[in-house]
Parts: structure tokens; sequence; C-alpha cells
């Protein structure tokens, strides 16, 4: 594997320099498949480079961009498939969320016990700082109201997996990031919509119950039927056995909801949106049981996890990319800095909102990776089922890519300058 890693580093490098010839002589033909083949072959060859291995993924987030850019056809069809199915989406984003929700834990939630001050801190910084500074940078740009909508809806969402990997990575304080993030993606059922009607309400049109319906389903449930599979770890061979019962039970009323489906049309609009939720509910409980029934089969399955989320948020990068590509291309460069000035203002004011709650300085730099990350798959997931995917996502598309590439710069720093344990005054 190594080799063939050094074997792609080469490869990206004759592509760059017949990138650089075909940008000189203005040969679209050959620059744009060198920019994808050197894209690529950075992305999988930079694991062949310790110094500038946990770069990896940034690496690939950007090869998904440019292939957006450059093709966008063939990157949202594949064949007869085409990957903006509101299917294949809604697969994407729950297996986003579920790998998520295989690495945290129900005992994470006892670290609010541990450091509550320090979660507090945490999620009231999430959930305010980036919202409105959001709000303050759509005021200051000129943006389209459904772009500048987008880039309220991803300063709305909770943070996730990548801000427990960067504040790995930073050796912050782990616990509190996983437990500050678990605690963040409970709330954003209300405090994502209660945002985005309160600042991109004159936007788009924004519906507080829907929304709330759509995180439920898009990330409560997937997150939650990994946590049962964690509870599961743990549980007593009685619980588990009436679990297994329940599992049959759930995949039975699954099936029949799906096979009436159609009739549901019949019912109040309230009551069949209660009934679309209490199936997939049931399909949470049904599928956790089922994955971890899968886990003792195939022990290494949690570890492929975290992958299989990486690559779904790469689904959503290129194709948020691929159908918004006509947008991006005439605003792209506004978008950008607005990125920039977006994640950077988290990063700052998350860090020092944390010292002045009392924080020492590495759950400082932990509150400050915590806010400055967002949830790009929620954002992405909520801007398709909207129908707006193009225009309120592409935020999302671009702020996921520089994120990745910010997390790791500012994580890598903070590496190489670890603090000391600070003394509480006696």
């Amino acid at each position: 594997m190594l080799l063939f890693r050094r074997i792609c580093l080469v490869l990206a490098a004759v592509a760059a320099l017949a990138l650089v010839a075909g940008l000189a002589t203005g040969s679209s033909p050959l620059w744009q498949p060198a920019a994808v083949v050197a894209s690529i072959g950075l992305a999988i060859g930079l694991g062949a480079l310790p110094a500038v291995a946990s770069y990896q993924f940034t690496a690939w987030i950007l090869a998904t961009v440019v292939c957006g850019l450059l093709y966008p056809h063939e990157v949202i069809h594949w064949g007869d498939v085409d990957l903006t199915n509101k299917w294949i989406r809604l697969v994407a984003v729950q297996m986003v969320m579920f790998g998520m929700g295989t690495q945290m834990g129900v005992r994470d939630f006892a670290g609010v016990l541990k450091q509550p001050w320090g979660v507090a801190v945490a999620v009231m910084s999430q959930f305010t700082v980036m919202p409105l500074v959001g709000w303050m940078l759509i005021k200051t740009f000129p943006l389209e109201p459904e772009i500048a909508a987008g880039v309220i809806l991803i300063g709305s969402c909770s943070s996730g997996l990548a801000s427990n990997v960067m504040c790995y990575i930073a050796k912050a304080n782990l616990p509190l990031s996983v437990t500050a993030t678990a605690c963040t993606t409970m709330l954003a059922p209300l405090m994502t919509p209660l945002w985005m009607k309160l600042l991109a309400g004159t936007l788009v049109s924004v519906s507080f119950v829907g929304m709330m319906t759509e995180i439920i389903k898009i990330v409560l449930v997937p997150i939650g039927a990994g946590l049962l599979h964690d509870w599961l770890k743990w549980a007593s061979p009685a619980a588990t056995r009436r679990l297994k019962l329940a599992q049959a039970a759930c995949g039975t009323a699954v099936v029949l909801l799906f096979l009436t489906r159609d009739r549901w049309g019949a019912l109040p609009p309230n009551v069949a949106l209660l009934v679309e939720l209490f199936g997939f509910l049931l399909g949470a409980v049904a599928f956790g049981v089922f994955y971890h029934q899968l886990t003792k089969l195939l022990p290494k399955l949690d570890g492929w996890m975290p992958v299989a989320s990486m690559m779904g948020i790469m689904y959503f990068t290129s194709v948020t990319t691929a159908v918004g590509r006509d947008h991006l291309m005439r605003i792209g460069g506004v978008l950008f800095l607005v990125a920039a000035l977006h994640n950077a203002f988290g990063y700052i004011l998350g860090y020092w909102l944390g010292r002045a709650g009392g924080l020492d300085r590495n759950s400082a730099r932990t509150v400050a990776i915590e806010v400055g990350l967002q949830n790009g798959g929620m954002a992405s997931g909520l801007a398709g089922s909207m129908g707006k995917l193009a225009t309120v996502g592409l935020a999302a598309a671009v702020f996921g890519a520089w994120m990745n590439i910010s997390g790791s710069i500012l994580a890598n720093y903070w590496k190489r300058r670890p603090v000391t344990p600070e003394t509480p005054p006696s």
C-alpha cells in the first residue's frame, strides 16, 4: 500500500506539470483531466508522508470540489443513476450521521456531569457565535438571498465528527469536545430551525416544524441507532433478548408502514408527519440492533464507519459543487471570503469566550474548534430537503471544504505547541 501511495504522489507531480502546461497553452482537454488526476493522486499519496498524513481527508475534499467544478455532469450522473435523487441523499446523510453516532457513546453524555461549565460554554458559544456572525457577514457582502440563507444555515448547525477529529489531532480536551458535540447535536432540532426562522426567514421560506422534523429524521434517528448499538455493548443478556424481540416487531412495523405509504395522503398532515417520524424511530431501533449483531461478525466494522462518514461528506461536497457550479463560478470568490471570515471568527471568538468563561487554555482550544467547525453534512441534507441544494446548499460545500483545510492547519499548529496544565489558584 505504501508503494501504491508513493506511485500516486509521482503521478500527481506529473499531472501537476501537465496542468501548468495546459493552463499556459489554454488547452482545456489537457489541464482539466490533469487537475483531476493531480488532486486525486495527491489525496491518495499524502498517506505515504507521515508529516502531512493528517491532511489526507482535506486533500480528498479538495479533489471532490475539483471534480464537481470541472466535470459536473459526470459527477451527478453515473450511467442512469442520478446522484441528486432524494433517496440517495437521505441514505448518504444518514450514513454520515450514523457513522458519527457509532463514535459516540451513551457515556459521553455523562461528561456533562464531569465538566458542566465547560460544556455549557461550548454549547452556548456554538449556537450564538456562528449564526450571528453569519448574519453579520450576509449583511456586509452581496449574496443572493438563497445563498445568503445557506450561510445562516451552516452557521446554525451543530458541530460534527470533524471537530472531534481535530481536537484529537490538536491534543485538546477531547472528552469536552465529544460531549459538546453530543449535546449540540441533540439540541439541533430546536436551535437550527429557530435561528433559520429568525435570521433567514425573509430570504427563504422556513418551516420551523418541517425543518425540526427533517433534523430528527436525518440526524437524531441515525445517531440514536448508533447510541443503541453502544448501549447494547454493556446491556444485560435479558435486556439484549428483549431488544431482539423489539427489533423483529419494529422491523415488521416499518415494512407495513412502507407498504401502506400511499394511504398516508388521506391522513391529516400533522398525523401523517407523526406516522412518518414514528416509522423512522422504529427503523432506528431495528437497524441499531441489526448493526450491533453485525459487529460481532465483523469486529472491525466500527473502525470503518468514520471512513463511511467521510465518504458521505465527500459525496455531498462533490454533488453540491456540481449542481451549484454556475452559481459558484459567478460568486465563488465572495462566498469563499465569507466562509474564511466566518470560520476565523468562530475560532477566535470561540477561544476567547472559553477563556472569558474561565476555561483553561486546552479547553478553550476545544471550544474554538467546536465553534469553528460546523456539521456540513447536516446543512447539505437540510438544503436538499428544501429542494435548494444548488443555492442554499452551496455555502455548506464551500464552508465544508475550507473548514477541513483550516481545521487541519490549526489542529496541527496546536499539536506542535501543547499547553501545560494550569494550576488552579489555591
